[in-house]
């Protein structure tokens, strides 16, 4: 079987996951023009049209179809635009790096987590917790120093998933479109998923499609932490401590990922005014300034380990499969 037809084959592939990290590393999130704050403004829009006072079921098909309009017109587009039979290959593949380039955040999720790190290490708490506020919903307000720490690593755990690893392991079975389908349905579960009166059914199919495609990525990503932290208290963590965690996804991914660091996550929080006893996860350990830098290191080493894997996949691929073939 040839993979002329299909929009990436497996050497390209891995060449375009290494190509749009290096190119993330490097250039980081555009400044301006980003396509996901184009899409944030259009999900803001679609929400305050389609989000009346309906009965709950009703509510939920209308989450639904607001979610489809939103991600389905743009899966189409960025399909033909990645697809080798019309645009020819070399175009194809750029168009398919671009993508995923503009899927992933690496870069901006160092930048924001040290951020916070820099102040917050330099005792500056005010300046921390604006910090911090950009990338949690958690209320910030009167968080002290574990607790900001604690904010801090657990979004760089969790977002190692959503804004990586989710998008590029359906980049890897999808190209372009899988990459861009996963980062939209994350930013609408970002923007519609919460337990609020507002949210509780109009966002019911955003927070359950993006549960659904987590649902293989979130275990690779906390393998991948175990692999590269402290592998055995993360598996410990990760085999007794995730369905602790109100997400079976994120459990997975924060209690790895603690484990990794063994740090302690959890506890208390307040979102949208309300308190929130969350589940401890991970080892004894308090969270610190310091514990920041290593969930950043953290997850650079397991971004390394996915392009090694990735790279030798498609290389015993093609080897097999032209062992096979002749």
């Amino acid at each position: 079987m040839s993979f002329d037809y299909y929009p990436i084959n497996t050497y390209s592939t891995a060449l375009a996951v290494i190509a749009a990290v290096l190119l993330d590393a490097l250039l980081g999130e555009p400044k301006r023009w980003h396509p996901l704050v184009g899409f944030g403004w259009l999900a803001t829009s679609a929400e305050r049209i389609f989000n009346q006072q309906v009965l709950p079921r009703s509510a939920r098909c209308i989450g639904l179809m607001a979610w489809l309009l939103l991600v389905l017109p743009l899966a189409t587009i960025s399909y033909f635009v990645t697809l080798d039979v019309l645009v020819g290959g070399k175009v194809a593949w750029v168009a398919n790096v671009m993508l995923l380039y503009f899927a992933i955040g690496a870069q901006s999720l160092t930048q924001h987590a040290k951020a916070v790190f820099k102040p917050l290490s330099e005792k500056n708490l005010p300046q921390a917790r604006h910090a911090i506020s950009m990338i949690v919903s958690r209320d910030t307000s009167q968080l002290n120093e574990t607790e900001i720490a604690t904010a801090t690593v657990e979004s760089v755990l969790e977002n190692g998933n959503d804004a990586i690893f989710g998008a590029i392991f359906w980049f890897v079975l999808f190209g372009g479109t899988g990459a861009v389908v996963f980062r939209l349905a994350n930013t609408l579960d970002a923007m519609w998923g919460y337990r609020t009166p507002r949210f509780l059914y109009f966002g019911w199919a955003a927070a359950r499609l993006d549960d659904l495609l987590n649902l293989i990525p979130a275990r690779l990503t906390a393998l991948s932490y175990a692999l590269c932290g402290h592998t055995r208290s993360a598996l410990k963590c990760w085999f007794t401590q995730a369905s602790t965690w109100y997400s079976p996804n994120a459990g997975s991914v924060m209690s790895a990922g603690a484990g990794a660091l063994q740090v302690t996550l959890g506890g208390n929080a307040v979102y949208h005014g309300a308190a929130k006893q969350r589940p401890t996860l991970g080892m004894s350990t308090l969270a610190n300034p310091q514990h920041i830098l290593k969930a950043v290191n953290l997850v650079r080493r397991c971004i390394v380990l996915w392009c090694i894997v990735i790279l030798l996949g498609s290389i015993f691929i093609n080897f097999t499969g032209s062992h096979y073939l002749a």
